[in-house]
């Protein structure tokens, strides 16, 4: 009897192990399909859909979209789900070029009545004969807002060519020379503020190899946006520092201000164009919302980075803002 139990018992472990292997291969066999399923989501997952044209999505293959089994009905809706994605970043992508088309037609369209405008308010500003003091007034502002328009217009052509992909410039660009002559003509542009240069070899650029490649216009343009950025959007008297150095293989230009900083809401979109800040951050000096538009689009033609630190009253420690660009060195 006891040999007897012990067979029983040994057969009873053995059968219950080959039923538990054999439900294990059934089950593995099963879902074998959910993983390629799962697979195909996966690379599907790490696509760029936010970016702006996109490649065919992939799809799960036709093999495991068969309607009779879960598996096939999984697949097939998520085929059909696909599809749909797909088919609206398409028509999303579309609907933004042709916006963009209209916005850099419509600038380029502008740009000849805006001079016409300031040059006809500049002859009879410049006339013999003698101009009401009012209407003289009246010329002045519209020189004035046809100057600032002639500024819009051409900040939104700058972006239609950056959107466009159009290429710029290659060549080495010093950008230890490009911060010396921005806090320059910072100078002169704000005298009440405090501005300043760190380089690391001091103020004269030719001491300093700080090259990159790209296109000279651009990166100034780059440097003079941040700087009237920083003046704009601090009080007369604010210390505003600008520092170029070589870190890792890149060039990194950073611009620092004491101000009051930027509200927590409005870091998020503050490289969205048009976006403007509050009390903090308003339009007093004719911000049009694109300067840092522009300067995300340039950095980013350029294979660099962009960075936005900043601190309000309501953060520990002082307040302040500091924009960090990184190119790749030359």
């Amino acid at each position: 009897m006891q040999q007897y139990v012990l067979v029983e018992v040994v057969l009873g472990l053995v059968g219950l192990v080959g039923a538990a292997a054999l439900g294990t291969w059934l089950v593995r066999r099963a879902l074998r399909p959910l993983d390629d399923v799962a697979a195909a989501a996966g690379r599907v997952s790490e696509l760029e859909l936010a970016r702006g044209e996109i490649d065919t999505i992939p799809r799960v293959p036709d093999d495991l979209t068969d309607g009779r089994t879960e598996v096939g009905q999984v697949g097939s809706a998520l085929n059909r789900m696909l599809q749909n994605v797909e088919a609206s970043l398409v028509a999303r992508h579309e609907s933004e070029t042709q916006v963009r088309r209209f916005v850099a037609d419509a600038s380029h369209e502008l740009r000849t009545p805006l001079a016409s405008i300031r040059g006809y308010a500049e002859l009879v500003r410049r006339s013999p004969d003698v101009v009401p003091p009012d209407t003289a007034r009246a010329l002045d502002r519209i020189e004035s807002e046809a100057v600032r328009m002639t500024g819009l217009v051409e900040d939104l052509l700058l972006l239609a060519r950056l959107d466009a992909g159009r290429p710029l410039d290659r060549e080495p660009v010093d950008l230890a020379a490009l911060a010396v002559d921005a806090v320059t003509d910072a100078h002169a542009a704000g005298p009440g503020h405090d501005w300043g240069l760190e380089l690391p070899g001091g103020e004269d650029p030719d001491d300093v190899d700080l090259h990159v490649t790209g296109d000279e216009a651009s990166l100034r343009q780059v440097l003079a946006n941040l700087l009237a950025n920083a003046r704009t959007h601090t009080p007369p008297g604010t210390r505003v520092d600008v520092r170029v150095r070589d870190e890792d293989g890149s060039v990194v230009v950073e611009v620092a201000d004491a101000g009051p900083g930027i509200a927590p809401a409005l870091r998020p979109v503050l490289f969205r164009r048009f976006a403007r800040g509050d009390e903090a951050r308003n339009r007093a000096g004719g911000s049009t919302g694109l300067g840092l538009a522009i300067v995300d689009a340039i950095v980013a033609a350029h294979g660099g980075t962009i960075t936005v630190t900043s601190a309000t009253a309501d953060d520990p420690g002082p307040t302040g803002t500091t924009v960090a660009v990184r190119l790749p060195r030359a």
